[in-house]
């Protein structure tokens, strides 16, 4: 019976991934709209992406933390939380920002530095004080205490306006990209951030990240990185789902619907992914 009821949870969550992140924004549309008077004019040839210095058993914790195996396992790729970050994941970093005129985002590759992120979190002050001094402190001592230089765990702080990575996938770096487009779109990135939270309320910034970099790759990259767009955004988009909904039902249930939403993304990204056009 638990099993006849996931296989119907994977047929209404298929159709939601597709409509939720399955269309890439085309045209697409560079840049922001909101002019934020709390920032210095900065040039693109100003963007700033810093690497970590290498280190043997840390570079080799995607393979000691279980956390890093799990996300390779649902990405269904190695180079998940592989803390070695080839030149052209650099590179896809460095041309979103470009086109998108974003100079103001920190790009960290695969680095720890607690006290610049602290620093940051405090100067940002496109983001209310109030915000800055309470969950801006929340994420930075999360982020001192548990280090994704070894736990992993790509993501953008719109607390300290940086991006850090530590998957080799242009997708992902695209992605997290289109997080710090949609913040600096905003007039209140601090209540936005907070919104985030919300149950079920973080699909919607999943969706706008992940739509805004496949138009970003269908606009900008090679028929092949349009092509991992799909494969990697969808199944990542379904932990999203399944997380939310599990939060609301049963412990065994809530498995199935996570396994179900993950399945169906990968599903649906192979499709998407298929029915490319190869002359964009």
């Amino acid at each position: 019976m638990k099993w006849i009821k996931g296989f119907c949870c994977l047929t209404v969550l298929v159709p939601l991934l597709l409509l939720s992140t399955g269309c890439a924004s085309v045209p697409y549309r560079q840049g922001v709209t909101f002019d934020d008077p709390h920032l210095v004019a900065l040039s693109v040839e100003d963007i700033d992406i810093v690497r970590g210095r290498p280190n043997r058993f840390l570079d080799a914790s995607d393979w000691i933390w279980p956390g890093s195996l799990l996300g390779k396992l649902i990405l269904w790729d190695r180079r998940v939380d592989s803390h070695r970050i080839g030149e052209e994941t650099e590179r896809v970093m460095r041309s979103y920002l470009t086109v998108n005129e974003l100079p103001h985002v920190k790009v960290r590759l695969n680095q720890y530095a607690p006290g610049d992120e602290l620093l940051r979190t405090v100067r940002n002050r496109s983001v209310g004080a109030g915000w800055r001094y309470t969950l801006g402190m929340v994420s930075w001592l999360q982020y001192t205490a548990f280090p994704g230089r070894f736990f992993g765990g790509d993501h953008y702080n719109p607390y300290s306006n940086s991006i850090n990575l530590y998957s080799d996938i242009p997708a992902i770096a695209a992605h997290e990209g289109g997080h710090a487009k949609d913040f600096s779109g905003r007039k209140w990135k601090g209540t936005y951030a907070f919104s985030y939270q919300i149950p079920f309320v973080n699909l919607y910034h999943e969706a706008r990240a992940s739509n805004d970099a496949l138009g970003y790759l269908r606009e900008h990259e090679s028929y092949v990185l349009q092509r991992e767009g799909y494969r990697i955004m969808h199944p990542a988009y379904g932990t999203y789902i399944g997380s939310n909904i599990s939060q609301w039902v049963s412990v065994d249930m809530g498995y199935l619907v996570y396994g179900a939403a993950v399945i169906g993304g990968h599903i649906t990204g192979r499709v998407r992914g298929a029915t490319l056009p190869r002359e964009q």
